[in-house]
C-alpha cells in the first residue's frame, strides 16, 4: 500500500562552526534523513549565513539557513525532527505544510 504523501517545507538552521563538515555535506546528510522517512526532496535553497535576531548562545550568533521542500507521509515531519534532534550540525528545525 502506498501512503498518501503531503508536501512540506522545512527550514533548517545549520551550524558547522568548529567542525570539518561543509554546509553541502550537512545538507546531503539532511536529505539522507528525509529519504529515511520515505520522503522525496523536491527543492533545496541555501539562504546563506544570517545573524540571529535573538541570540540564545553567545558562542553562536549566526548560522546558515536552508529551505528544503519535500513530500512525505503525514507522520514524516515528526519522525524527521526526532531523527535530527541529536544531530549537532542541525541547530534548529521548523517544518510546515504547504
Amino acid at each position: 500500500m502506498n501512503p498518501t504523501k503531503r508536501n512540506y517545507r522545512a527550514t533548517f538552521i545549520l551550524d558547522n562552526s568548529g567542525k570539518e563538515d561543509t554546509i553541502e555535506q550537512i545538507i546531503e546528510g539532511v536529505k539522507t534523513e528525509i529519504a529515511a522517512i520515505q520522503g522525496e526532496v523536491t527543492a533545496v535553497e541555501n539562504l546563506g549565513k544570517k545573524d540571529f535576531a535573538r541570540v540564545t548562545d553567545a558562542k553562536l550568533t549566526s548560522a546558515t539557513y536552508v529551505h528544503v521542500n519535500f513530500a512525505a507521509p503525514a507522520e514524516g515531519p515528526g519522525a524527521l525532527k526526532e531523527r535530527l534532534r541529536l544531530n549537532s550540525n542541525v541547530y534548529r528545525t521548523f517544518v510546515e505544510s504547504v
